[in-house]
């Protein structure tokens, strides 16, 4: 949805998988009269030599890299405390999602920098900017604040260069609603959000892609919130 969104605005696009390579192929397929604005490339992130390399594609290809959205990580679907995390785990979420935002800004800010431009976008999780407690993911949440800390800090220091930072925090978007248009979700007749519907792909797609604008300069540092009205986090400690 992602690649979708930003295609449709006229955006080059170079958007990465790990390991899907049928899902690849299949969205090189579905927009194949935009090949020239778009390349697919695999990559696993917690490879700092693959991100160089993808990064470096990204430029050799378009000669620009106006936009950074960091939607890539790893999660840990098994619900469990932190006492029964195998240090293996731990270090594969903090690894593969703080860490990962190091490398990636390590090797990207510069190229905005000389472009004096640019806007960087983190995924997050709702309640993420108030570091809340998140029973059964602290690995996952404590690896997310702190690249929601991470971000906020670029977002001061790289202010004068005209590069911004922010991260959009989903709420309880699951199964084929990440994919999915607003329209398709106003068809579903039941939801826990307050607002009627639940979210979908495009939701996260327009903020990010209103975040990236060239008049959304005044907005930087912050964590914009899509959840529809749900309490996505706390509503498990009543289960």
């Amino acid at each position: 949805m992602m690649t979708d969104y930003f295609l449709k605005k006229g955006y080059s696009v170079t958007a990465t998988y790990r390991s899907d390579k049928a899902r690849a192929n299949q969205l090189v397929e579905m927009y194949k009269d935009k090949q020239d604005r778009l390349q697919v490339l695999q990559l696993d992130v917690t490879d700092k030599k693959q991100i160089d390399k993808v990064v470096d594609q990204a430029v050799n290809r378009f000669g620009r890299i106006d936009c950074f959205v960091s939607n890539a990580g790893p999660y840990i679907f098994e619900r469990k405390k932190l006492v029964d995390y195998e240090e293996e785990e731990w270090n594969q979420m903090v690894n593969g999602n703080l860490d990962v935002s190091f490398y990636f800004l390590k090797k990207i800010i510069p190229i905005m920098r000389s472009q004096q431009f640019g806007r960087v976008v983190f995924l997050g999780f709702q309640g993420v900017n108030n570091t809340p407690g998140w029973i059964y993911r602290s690995a996952f949440a404590a690896a997310k604040v702190g690249t929601a800390s991470l971000m906020k800090t670029v977002a001061l220091e790289e202010a004068e260069f005209g590069i911004t930072a922010n991260m959009v925090a989903p709420g309880n978007i699951t199964g084929e609603m990440k994919e999915s248009p607003i329209e398709e979700s106003r068809q579903v007749a039941e939801t826990e959000t307050p607002i009627g519907r639940p979210g979908t792909g495009e939701d996260i797609a327009r903020t990010v892609g209103f975040l990236c604008e060239d008049d959304s300069d005044m907005i930087t540092g912050s964590v914009i919130e899509v959840t529809g009205g749900l309490d996505v986090i706390h509503r498990h400690l009543t289960k």
